[in-house]
């Protein structure tokens, strides 16, 4: 009797233990899946958090390959070590797999047979090697490589031909884009002299001259242009690279269409500098000629995601408009008739794939908080949905019978999964199995409409050990953007929402107006409006969650990043409901905004102008937290990564330095070397830091 009552005590603390924070670290997450060419295999990655040997105490992605067997359900790396891979796919006798290599400094190509052996070096290209693919012909493959302009301009392998830009380099008094000192560099010198010595600066980096537009990199600002070319290089030992393209030509996307001709998106313009140019159009290029044919050019609109159908006479793309909020449209282009055929689905898709008789489209459109795989016929324009509407599919295959793809869901962030003959089984147990001791939250989905009459979906988790009748503190977790979409199918907030679960914590979450996955009027209706009603929205999904009867109203904590940041900083401005909050990586100020993030484009896009212009500027003071700072009583915690230029740092020391001299309760952690991506790929000890001083800042209020 002893031993059962141990063993029965055992089992149920056994089943007690909730999700910890170091728990990030077991997080396995699987890679799109490809299907061998006889469908009986699959190729798919693994990306998982390593100790880092260099580094005592810290940790690094590795990203390496495997293949499952689908009739033994089993799998086998193919690849391990401290070096990741990424663009793996089959040969066409699926004998052999390329994939790249990061071997600490630049990307190489490989070649695995399958028969054996170790992978062999396919490319040894001094820039480096990226987005590698099969040529159509054997025992070939495309990859593309970048150099900067000016390394460009003296290069005689990248620029034999001596080729200069069409368009202008906008350096103020320098008219020619030909322009390249040639003098010796002194400088005591001559005008020219002088020009070579300040050029050799920049080089050294003792100086960062900036004439373009975007000079704002995620992490750092720079006033160098990279351009990318495409060569093409036989997999046989000693083979050279052949440079496709004049990199000059600024290719953003193609597809091989047939052994001499490719198809390629080119900017719509080539003599406005790049940085002023969003549209772009459809071209044919000729391999042999070297030359370009239109295919489809649009005023103000812009083409990517390029998708030939399997027998080369359709191609599937995205059409987007150059400006303003709006999803991008799939067309098809029939090569035979000249017609273009709009699929009626206004969601973003993340994945697109024909069939083998090219009558259907595979399609992963997010959609309501999930990412289904959807069938899309040709001939009827009618959709078939094949996967569950609570998960998402991060990337997926056919083989002409089975689906297999990789699926994020309420009780796993990530497995492999195949859909056959209706059913769903998995391939993997990356997560399954350290995650079956735990116990986790569940997310119940609920509805409602707003004062627009559009109807929002939010979810409610309970804490871990929720007993009926208790009460416990409310988390409002907001999300970025403001497009980006929340829901049971999206991933990358898995850990946290289970880490305050466990910590005894209740969530609330929910895409306002202004969220992707519920068409372009829904996600243009907070043009104008990023606060006062994305807020009502917000707010109204913390109401309902509080009316379950078991959230303490005395402990709600609301956090966000990035747009979301902006918005607890704007309901903190607005309401003293929150007992307190945490804002990260937000946008505080507009106007400053638009000078110093990447992603100021959305100042335009949403506001309708720049802050120079007078109805503009009063837009974006009206629409700026940091103009509601003095109403701000609830205690805030402000994140930012050191590095972060996709919202800028300064951001958050305006409303640190407002807040801290208003006396209000405030912190500002500042994260060395870290970008606008912390929480999500960031350093690992960072990411577990930002979520532990979240919560102990929370625990100091609602504790």
């Amino acid at each position: 009797m002893r031993i059962l009552f141990f063993l029965l005590v055992s089992c149920s603390v056994f089943a007690q233990q909730t999700i910890q924070v170091t728990d990030l670290l077991k997080i396995k997450i699987v890679g799109k899946p490809a299907f061998s060419p006889d469908g009986k295999s699959v190729l798919y990655t693994v990306t998982s958090i390593e100790d880092d040997a260099e580094k005592k105490g810290d940790f690094v992605y590795q990203t390496h390959l495997y293949v499952a067997d689908l009739a033994t359900k089993t799998s086998r790396p193919l690849t391990a070590g401290k070096f990741s891979i990424s663009s793996p796919s089959w040969s066409s006798d699926g004998r052999s797999i390329l994939f790249s290599r990061d071997m600490g400094s630049k990307s190489q190509a490989y070649v695995l047979s399958l028969a054996g052996g170790e992978p062999i070096a396919a490319t040894n290209f001094s820039s480096g090697v990226q987005n590698l693919v099969w040529s159509k012909a054997d025992g070939a493959v495309f990859f593309q490589s970048s150099i900067s302009l000016k390394d460009f301009y003296t290069d005689t392998t990248w620029n034999k031909a001596k080729s200069r830009p069409s368009w202008t380099l906008e350096k103020p008094g320098i008219a020619t884009a030909n322009y390249v000192p040639q003098a010796k560099a002194n400088p005591n010198g001559s005008l020219e002299e002088i020009r070579a010595y300040l050029a050799q600066n920049e080089k050294d980096k003792k100086a960062k001259v900036i004439n373009r537009l975007q000079f704002q990199e995620e992490t750092t600002t720079s006033g160098e242009m990279m351009l990318s070319a495409l060569f093409m290089q036989p997999t046989t030992p000693g083979a050279k690279p052949v440079q496709v393209n004049n990199p000059l030509h600024r290719w953003s996307d193609w597809e091989q269409l047939n052994a001499n001709e490719l198809l390629v998106v080119l900017p719509a313009d080539s003599l406005t500098h790049p940085d002023k140019v969003q549209e772009s159009q459809i071209v044919s290029y000729d391999l042999r000629t070297k030359t370009y044919k239109s295919i489809l050019i649009k005023p103000g609109y812009r083409y990517s995601n390029l998708t030939l159908s399997s027998k080369g006479d359709q191609l599937a793309f995205f059409e987007a408009k150059s400006s303003g909020v709006s999803n991008p449209v799939l067309k098809l282009l029939n090569f035979n008739t000249g017609l273009i055929q709009t699929v009626n689905l206004d969601r973003v898709i993340t994945q697109v794939k024909w069939s083998a008789d090219d009558a259907k489209l595979f399609l992963t459109p997010q959609d309501h908080g999930a990412v289904p795989i959807v069938a899309y016929t040709i001939s009827t324009q009618q959709f078939e949905t094949f996967t569950s509407m609570e998960d998402g599919v991060l990337g997926f295959d056919f083989n002409g019978v089975d689906f297999v793809y990789a699926k994020t869901g309420i009780s796993n962030p990530s497995e492999l999964y195949v859909h056959s003959g209706g059913k769903e089984s998995s391939l993997t147990e990356l997560n399954s199995g350290w995650l079956a001791s735990k116990s986790l939250s569940k997310a119940e989905k609920h509805t409602f409409t707003n004062s627009k009459g559009q109807v929002v979906d939010y979810w409610v988790m309970k804490p871990i050990g929720y007993v009926a009748g208790k009460k416990y503190p409310l988390v409002t977790e907001i999300h970025g953007g403001p497009t980006a979409m929340w829901g049971t199918g999206e991933a990358s907030m898995w850990h946290e929402f289970q880490y305050y679960a466990a910590q005894g914590m209740g969530i609330v979450y929910c895409n306002p107006r202004g969220s992707g996955g519920y068409g372009t009027p829904f996600m243009a209706s907070n043009v104008k409006d990023w606060g006062a009603g994305p807020m009502a929205d917000v707010m109204k999904a913390t109401d309902l969650a509080i009316k379950e009867g078991w959230a303490d109203t005395t402990r709600l904590a609301v956090t966000g990043g990035s747009y979301a940041g902006y918005l607890v900083t704007w309901i903190v401005g607005h309401t003293n409901r929150f007992k307190v909050a945490a804002s990260q990586r937000g946008v505080y100020e507009l106007s400053t905004f638009y000078g110093e993030g990447n992603a100021w484009r959305l100042v335009p896009n949403y506001f309708g102008g720049y802050p120079w212009e007078k109805a503009t500027r009063a837009i974006l003071d009206r629409e700026s937290p940091l103009t509601y700072v003095s109403n701000i009583k609830t205690p805030l915690i402000i994140f930012h990564g050191e590095n972060d230029l996709r919202t800028g740092v300064i951001q958050s020391e305006m409303l640190y330095k407002s807040l801290k001299q208003l006396g209000r309760d405030v912190e500002y952690v500042r994260h060395p070397g870290a970008s606008h991506e912390i929480t999500r790929a960031g350093n690992n000890r960072q990411r577990i830091d930002q979520m532990l001083r979240t919560w102990e800042f929370f625990a100091r209020y609602i504790n």
